[in-house]
């Protein structure tokens, strides 16, 4: 397919996604079936254009004066491709399959491609209800947050020590140009290209050895930062798939008893086949059956409860540029409720000198330093620990911390802070000494 004609299909495609209000995977899936005569390099990069613009929604509509999937598809050209006028008009030439020839008042909005003046929902592309919430967290910083959440997110990858060295790992996916994260000791990072079709990960050797595992660096640091010890309980409160069981079962050595367990059994589907994989041995996994508590024999018994907490997932929006939009005030609510919900239980599994790690991927107040505050004052028994940045990270603690926004009840990582997704850890400490 020429440049051209995949401009079309994007434009196409982003047309579906708004008509039918549905996830940008399920409309290029659509796309891809009913034009089979697309190459795997096509649809990569038709899939590229489509994430960009869902980045830059706001941003390009601003600029072209003009919400359409057109506009915004152009307007995306011009802001996150960083293409000039001439580039995009040879696009956009009215050739076979290509767009109709640009405008004059769309040359000249690409011309000019100017924010100045933009709100800050806009020129961060975010929605507008967020933007008091943001505030809050970032105040005049909330803009620069929001471009580097709608930024493209590299693939990370975290080494298995219980199979590999990062080093061997490394030196096995040096085809892909594989280098060490910033922070975490066990992570690799794979850049990718805007138009490049992402690697064959699940077909390498390294990964069906379980060797490494894909995992944002940010998630790999929530893990490495909740300190679980090898011979120590630790329950696995909202596991999901396992990503966070997997990294702790890890740190642990397989030594101890790992319980991983979630309210929705569908999440944890896939976790039995990655333990397997990964060579996990010490993780018992307690699938949900009706109302039935699978944990009333782990009460006052754990030394360590991992809540992965449901949240808005605002921290991911690099991966998922397509889900910003489709948030709303009312999950906000309703996420805040689960949250409680987990902490609360997670209070009575929790041995006296035992401790919480409360982990999002939310950026926001209310889902983070909020909730830590509320369940203090519910649970008095519990206090905040500082998190153990230098015993997890070693030499690169000091500036690890520098990087990250700190509170009182816990740090903060952003894309923009820490080339991280963005998440949130606390630490909370049972009063008392165990028996």
């Amino acid at each position: 397919m020429t440049p051209g004609a995949r401009l079309s299909a994007a434009i196409e495609v982003i047309a579906d996604i708004e008509a039918r209000r549905r996830p940008a995977a399920d409309a290029l899936k659509d796309w891809g079936l009913v034009h089979r005569f697309a190459g795997s390099a096509d649809r990569a990069a038709i899939a590229g254009l489509v994430y960009d613009t869902l980045r830059r929604r706001a941003s390009s509509a601003h600029i072209m004066g003009d919400q359409r999937p057109r506009a915004a598809v152009l307007g995306m050209l011009r802001l996150e491709r960083k293409l000039d006028c001439d580039a995009i008009a040879a696009r956009a030439d009215g050739g076979r399959f290509a767009p109709p020839p640009l405008s004059a008042e769309e040359r000249a909005r690409l011309a000019a491609a100017d924010l100045a003046g933009a709100p800050p929902w806009v020129a961060g592309d975010y929605p507008q209800w967020l933007d008091p919430h943001l505030a809050r967290v970032f105040g005049e910083e909330r803009i620069a947050e929001g471009e580097a959440l709608a930024s493209r997110a590299p693939l990370d990858l975290r080494v298995n020590g219980l199979k590999a060295e990062p080093e061997a790992a490394r030196d096995a996916l040096a085809h892909l140009n594989a280098v060490p994260t910033r922070w975490s000791p066990v992570g690799l990072r794979i850049a990718l290209d805007a138009d490049a079709k992402n690697p064959a990960i699940h077909a390498e050797p390294t990964f069906i050895k379980g060797m490494v595992e894909v995992q944002d660096e940010g998630s790999q640091l929530s893990a490495l930062l909740a300190g679980a010890k090898p011979g120590q309980q630790v329950v696995d409160l909202c596991a999901g798939a396992g990503g966070k069981t997997l990294a702790l079962a890890a740190v642990m050595e397989n030594r101890g008893q790992h319980y991983a367990t979630d309210s929705d059994k569908r999440r944890l589907a896939p976790i039995h086949e990655r333990l397997e994989r990964a060579g996990v041995h010490n993780v018992q996994v307690r699938t949900p059956r009706a109302r039935e508590n699978l944990l009333a024999d782990l009460e006052n018994r754990a030394d360590l409860v991992l809540i992965d907490a449901p949240c808005t997932g605002i921290g991911t929006w690099r991966r998922n540029p397509d889900a910003k939009w489709r948030v709303r005030p009312g999950a906000l609510e309703l996420r805040l409720e689960e949250q409680i919900d987990a902490l609360d239980r997670a209070a009575v599994l929790v041995k006296p000198g035992g401790r919480i790690a409360y982990v999002t991927c939310s950026v926001l107040a209310e889902e983070n330093g909020d909730q830590v505050r509320a369940f203090l004052a519910r649970q008095p028994d519990f206090a905040l620990v500082p998190v153990d940045v230098a015993n997890a990270l070693g030499e690169r603690a000091y500036l690890f911390r520098r990087a990250a926004l700190t509170s009182e009840e816990g740090l903060l990582m952003t894309p923009r802070r820490t080339d991280t997704d963005g998440f949130y850890v606390a630490l909370l400490v049972r009063r008392g000494r165990a028996a």
